[in-house]
């Protein structure tokens, strides 16, 4: 967690349609069913997406409302890896919201989220330290690619610690685009050796626009949301309009993005 917003949020209206798939090692799955399928219902999607959550993990429904709706809008399916493997960084009782759309961090939430969230986290954290969610993460591909070799094009968008992940998962062979949402810590390093086309809802271009002329060159595009705060791309808070509208945009960011950069034949 890199701030006290990490663990502020609020639960998305509707209920999750998917379901938890044991043999993909208890990752979230929402089908998408084209017309011509056949009357047993075999899937014919081509393409996919990987949604790595925040610290809440699967607990909170939230990450399964927004992959039903990237499945629908996509026509694909979608995958939720329980890269926490049953233990989020955060539990789901420890969320809280803030009494104001604004409100600035002081002294003392940063005292409180230390003590209250940061330490006692620190076991979910060592079993879940990125180099360990990178071999799960590295696992369930493998397994999809086994399982599901029918897909052409997958993407994968993460949303906090999942956008710090993401980042680094763009640097493998394992997907073809990535959607970054205000993301957890990451090095300037691992933003270099990225090499599929990435789409961010978060101002970080610098880096990239200094790749603009060179071989290593990926495309990419970042849509800042002036007045939102770390989270409001996954946990918005619903009593204010415009962080709703923020949440919404940056969904559609995500689905104009795959639906660009995820084309099969």
């Amino acid at each position: 967690m890199s701030c006290p917003k990490c663990v502020e949020g609020y639960e998305l209206p509707g209920e999750p349609k998917g379901s938890i798939q044991a043999e993909f090692q208890g990752a979230y799955f929402t089908a998408f069913q084209s017309q011509d399928a056949s009357s047993s219902g075999s899937n014919t999607s081509k393409r996919a997406v990987v949604l790595l959550t925040d610290g809440f993990g699967l607990p909170l429904k939230n990450c399964k409302v927004i992959a039903d709706k990237l499945s629908t809008s996509l026509e694909c399916d979608v995958w939720i890896p329980d890269y926490f493997q049953g233990r989020p960084l955060i539990p789901l009782n420890a969320m809280s919201g803030p009494d104001k759309a604004s409100q600035k961090m002081s002294i003392l939430d940063w005292i409180k989220f230390i003590f209250i969230n940061g330490i006692p986290s620190i076991p979910a954290f060592i079993s879940s330290r990125p180099s360990v969610v990178d071999a799960r993460l590295a696992s369930f591909f493998a397994l999809l690619k086994e399982k599901k070799p029918h897909y052409e094009k997958i993407g994968a968008v993460g949303y906090c610690y999942g956008g710090s992940a993401v980042i680094r998962l763009a640097s493998t062979s394992s997907i073809h685009s990535v959607v970054v949402c205000h993301p957890g810590q990451f090095s300037m390093k691992e933003v270099r050796q990225m090499k599929v086309p990435s789409s961010w809802a978060c101002p970080e271009e610098a880096i990239f626009a200094a790749r603009k002329d060179k071989p290593e060159f990926v495309e990419y595009e970042f849509k800042d949301y002036p007045g939102t705060q770390h989270g409001f791309a996954a946990r918005p808070n619903l009593a204010y309009p415009e962080i709703v509208e923020a949440h919404e945009k940056a969904l559609e960011q995500t689905i104009s993005w795959f639906k660009k950069t995820l084309v099969v034949g």
